[in-house]
């Protein structure tokens, strides 16, 4: 189930969102430049390495330090292949914008990052002693993903379900939405788990983690009402209303 469409307008441009998926295109193009010896050497440096500080003496024998915290953030913008950074970028393009419009550009950014970091620690707790690089976005757009779906639970998102490699096109509530893409995911990331060896290489828990804190931190952060120009009468989107939610006719 691919979002395609968010029906919740923005008051103003998305510029954070804008700096984090051309910051995200550098880092993956600095990627590609890097030959496969080079590249893994830099993402065993600046991937997150769950084993380089659950297991100090594995880390000192790789040359890592536990001590460099910093690929709990690194980590959160490189990404391992094309589709990987593309379907990340995608989903940050629909979430992302109106998330940062309700609060504010500097906020979004700290609330971003954060999310980040949060779900860096959610798959290093649930996978303490792999020595596997995670890397992605993931983690923090399932963050944003999370506030989204708090902030505007009765929006209107267009989504796509390939059937038979025919897309059908549905309207669903945000909730909807959210409740069965984490469901996927918390069954998946029980499953891996359980079975690590049939995990698929996905960072369920940074998943789960990133849209759970999305979740709870988005009230405590937003901006209030009065901080904002208010909505012009004419303002809303495809016949919606500002939160999304369909505007009958009179």
């Amino acid at each position: 189930m691919v979002p395609v469409d968010s029906a919740v307008p923005n008051r103003y441009p998305p510029f954070v969102v804008w700096a984090l998926i051309f910051l995200n295109a550098v880092a993956f193009l600095y990627e590609l430049s890097l030959s496969p010896p080079e590249l893994a050497r830099f993402l065993q440096q600046w991937a997150l390495i769950p084993a380089r500080y659950s297991d100090p003496l594995w880390a000192a024998a790789q040359g890592l330090s536990p001590d460099n915290y910093l690929p709990f953030l690194t980590n959160t913008f490189l990404h391992g292949g094309w589709f990987h950074i593309l379907s990340n970028m995608w989903m940050l393009w629909i979430f992302g914008p109106a998330v940062e419009d309700r609060l504010g550009k500097i906020e979004f950014l700290i609330f971003y990052l954060f999310c980040g970091i949060g779900a860096s620690v959610a798959h290093a707790l649930a996978n303490s002693d792999s020595a596997i690089p995670a890397l992605g976005a993931s983690g923090a757009i399932s963050g944003v993903v999370g506030a989204y779906v708090r902030l505007f639970p009765r929006a209107r998102l267009i989504v796509m379900i390939p059937v038979f490699f025919v897309p059908f096109f549905f309207e669903v509530p945000a909730l909807v939405f959210a409740l069965i893409w984490f469901a996927i995911q918390f069954v998946q990331g029980v499953g891996a788990l359980l079975a690590p060896a049939v995990g698929g290489g996905v960072a369920w828990w940074a998943h789960i983690g990133g849209f759970v804190l999305g979740w709870v931190v988005i009230t405590h952060v937003c901006k209030s009402t009065r901080r904002h120009r208010p909505y012009f009468a004419d303002e809303g989107k495809l016949g919606f209303r500002p939160d999304g939610t369909w505007r009958p006719r009179r």
